[in-house]
C-alpha cells in the first residue's frame, strides 16, 4: 500500500478573484478546469511546484474559511516574491514559530494557507 500527498478543495465564490490571487499573486499555474455545462459551477486544478490545489464553486466541496498547511523551502524568498506584485490586497510577513518560518496568506474566499519553512 502506497498512501500519496493529499490534496485540499478550498472553496471560490469567483473565477476571476481565484485567478488574480492564484496565478497573479501566488504565482500558480492553472492546469485544468471542468463544468457540467456551460453556466454551472467551476472546478478547476492549480499547482505550483509538488503543491497541488483543487479549487471549487460547487456547494458542498470545502467550506470557506478553510485551512491548509504547506510544508516549504525558501520562504522568505516567496515572501519577497509575492510581495514584489504589489497585489492589492495582501502583503505577508514571515513570521518565527516554534515549527518554522511561516508565512500566511488568506485566499479571497477567507481560506488561510500557512506556508511553513521547518527550522534548520
Amino acid at each position: 500500500m502506497h498512501l500519496q500527498a493529499a490534496i485540499p478543495i478550498l472553496r471560490i465564490f469567483s473565477v476571476e478573484k481565484a485567478r488574480e490571487f492564484y496565478l497573479d499573486f501566488l504565482g500558480f499555474e492553472w492546469d485544468w478546469e471542468h463544468r457540467f455545462e456551460p453556466g454551472m459551477p467551476l472546478y478547476a486544478q492549480v499547482h505550483r511546484g509538488d503543491l497541488v490545489l483543487h479549487l471549487s464553486e460547487h456547494h458542498g466541496d470545502g467550506t470557506p474559511g478553510s485551512a491548509v498547511f504547506v510544508r516549504m523551502q525558501g520562504v522568505d524568498e516567496f515572501q519577497a516574491e509575492v510581495n514584489a506584485k504589489g497585489y492589492g490586497y495582501m502583503r505577508p510577513g514571515v513570521e518565527d514559530m516554534p515549527w518554522g518560518r511561516v508565512m500566511e496568506v488568506i485566499d479571497p474566499f477567507g481560506n488561510r494557507l500557512s506556508f511553513c519553512e521547518a527550522p534548520a
